[in-house]
């Protein structure tokens, strides 16, 4: 029960990274909002929460909208009454050279991972200020620290909320938050088929590519939940500015 009687936010909670990390979390004592934009998937989540004797709500958002991102921090704390922990996990992902990438798919990656993450963090660093506490914690990518290839657009917004990480940590440090972010490596969600399809590759070849790395295999959502666990509870109470990268040595290769 690392959060128990916390209250967590996540982001891109309807599947993947942040549907593991919504469920882990709730198992671990927190009380759980999760975003998304398919209400049908959010709905379902927080009943198996509910039913595993947790406590969650699905708040509908889109995590590149100010407004969106303003009334979700506020309904968490209408809810709970207080914001311990912010994941910012919502993301996009298009396979794209800068020749390939048109101005709406650099825009729509750049609005939801990078953007999204600033304005979720501008909007909750209130009340974790007024509480003297807080967490944040960003999903970025080892793309964000070693680039990737067709992929312009991801990397740099990737390779953005590493340094936004490191920026706000220092800004809010000495009001009591901690700032850390994730860079997650190949993992089992719904973002991998998605990628093998775009570039034209089978999932079987696509796989024998990622089985490339030091250790052999892809991740899955519940080893990086348990990576941001760590982020998020008191023992990595002395981390902020970090990169935490969980990629089965990737960039390490």
């Amino acid at each position: 029960m690392r959060l128990k009687d916390k209250v967590a936010l996540i982001t891109g909670g309807t599947s993947g990274i942040g549907e593991a990390t919504s469920i882990l979390f709730a198992k671990e004592g927190a009380k759980v909002a999760i975003t998304g934009r398919n209400q049908q998937r959010g709905t379902a989540i927080v009943e198996r929460i509910k039913h595993e004797a947790g406590n969650a709500i699905f708040l509908r958002a889109d995590v590149s909208l100010a407004s969106d991102c303003q009334r979700v921090v506020g309904e968490t704390l209408e809810a709970f009454g207080r914001l311990d922990i912010l994941f910012n996990n919502a993301g996009v992902f298009y396979p794209q050279t800068a020749l390939e990438c048109s101005e709406k798919e650099w825009d729509e990656q750049i609005d939801v991972n990078l953007k999204g993450t600033f304005l979720m963090s501008k909007f909750a660093l209130l009340p974790m200020i007024a509480q003297g506490r807080g967490v944040i914690i960003n999903n970025s990518s080892g793309w964000g620290i070693v680039g990737g290839d067709h992929a312009v657009a991801y990397c740099a917004s990737k390779g953005g909320v590493v340094l936004m990480t490191k920026a706000m940590a220092i800004d809010h440090g000495r009001q009591g938050i901690r700032v850390n972010c994730i860079c997650p490596g190949d993992v089992e969600t719904p973002m991998l088929p998605a990628d093998a399809k775009m570039r034209g590759l089978s999932w079987q070849s696509y796989l024998e590519g990622c089985n490339q790395r030091p250790l052999g295999r892809i991740g899955t959502p519940e080893e990086i939940a348990k990576a941001v666990l760590f982020l998020a509870s008191d023992d990595s109470s002395f981390m902020t500015g970090a990169a935490l990268v969980v990629d089965g040595g990737g960039t390490a290769d």
